[in-house]
């Protein structure tokens, strides 16, 4: 278990663009070629990991992931949760404590799609979806301290937010087709990028090249292994909210994304009489206390300006895929 905690832990900072990449990742851990191979695929087959692969953020092609919540009634949580989870475009649903009780991220390659989806499950479900897009990112990036002694990761190592600067990348049919075929995770063996090349019908350096421009341009957040916080003992998740004055969410959210174990941190919409809190943040920890802990750490920076905040904890992942685009002339899957 050290081993693959360690091999966790290197490749979220990253995974190399060359012909060798898994050979190149294990000379750094003093693993061989099919060692690392190996390790991946037992840990994404236990579910230790979600995806490894790129992780899109489709913002900054003209798409969006939009945070939705509903209220599903206990005797027909189960089949709510079928009928959600089978939209492609949910990404991510989670149970969480609080009468909305299933939050999930729709994403989509635009606003309308964003919309439509959204309908559809208000249609298939016969309840009121409430959508709290993101008006504004601080910070995303979880990080969990898995090495002994390690520390979550410190304020001045944070990344800049990700929605700031560039505007938005025009998309060819390459690029559609290239997330198409990224966007469950990268194949397994030695030469991933020549294998993904040869079936686009491109080189592996045109390939390469393409994947770093995305990367430098933010389309691409990095390109490693995903996580469950669950397997790997974070067993406390909380969707920390806060209502706080309008006029200084802004800056104290900048300040609250800073923080060491928040791992992502917006501000999206208030709903009128269904919802007050404005400023999200997620805590992670191996028990609640932990989390508890955290949140006092962000009530204290947030100070008389918060006027209310909950922590909705997590009790079970409904589904967790990540953003799934259709390929450039496919059907849209129902």
């Amino acid at each position: 278990m050290p081993e693959d905690l360690r091999l966790i832990d290197y490749l979220h900072g990253g995974f190399p663009l060359s012909g060798r990449p898994f050979a190149e990742v294990g000379a750094a851990l003093g693993l061989d070629e099919p060692e690392v191979i190996a390790a991946l695929q037992r840990l994404l087959a236990s579910g230790v990991l979600t995806r490894f692969g790129p992780l899109f953020q489709i913002e900054r092609a003209g798409g969006l992931f939009v945070l939705a919540a509903l209220a599903a009634p206990e005797q027909r949580y189960a089949e709510v949760t079928e009928l959600v989870n089978s939209l492609p475009e949910v990404a991510h649903n989670y149970r969480r404590e609080h009468a909305l009780n299933m939050w999930f991220v729709i994403g989509a390659g635009s606003p309308a799609l964003a919309d439509a989806a959204i309908a559809r499950i208000e249609a298939l479900t016969g309840l009121e979806v409430h959508a709290f897009p993101k008006q504004r990112e601080y910070f995303v990036e979880l990080r969990l301290p898995l090495l002994e002694g390690q520390a979550a990761p410190a304020p001045a190592s944070r990344a800049a937010p990700s929605d700031a600067g560039a505007a938005p990348l025009e998309l060819t049919d390459f690029d559609r087709a290239l997330i198409a075929a990224t966007q469950g995770g990268l194949p397994l063996v030695p030469q991933p990028y020549d294998e993904l090349a040869t079936a686009l019908g491109v080189s592996a350096d045109l390939l390469r090249d393409r994947l770093q421009q995305m990367l430098a341009h933010g389309l691409i957040r990095r390109i490693g292994a995903v996580p469950n916080h669950y397997r790997l003992g974070f067993t406390a998740n909380g969707m920390s909210v806060w209502d706080v004055e309008d006029a200084d969410v802004d800056r104290l959210g900048e300040r609250i994304g800073a923080l060491p174990g928040v791992s992502h941190c917006y501000r999206r919409p208030r709903a009128p009489g269904v919802w007050r809190y404005n400023l999200f943040a997620m805590l992670h920890g191996r028990s609640r206390a932990e989390v508890e802990t955290q949140a006092g750490r962000l009530r204290e920076l947030l100070g008389t300006a918060c006027r209310a905040h909950d922590i909705l904890y997590s009790s079970a992942i409904l589904k967790k895929t990540g953003l799934r685009l259709a390929r450039p002339g496919a059907p849209a899957e129902s």
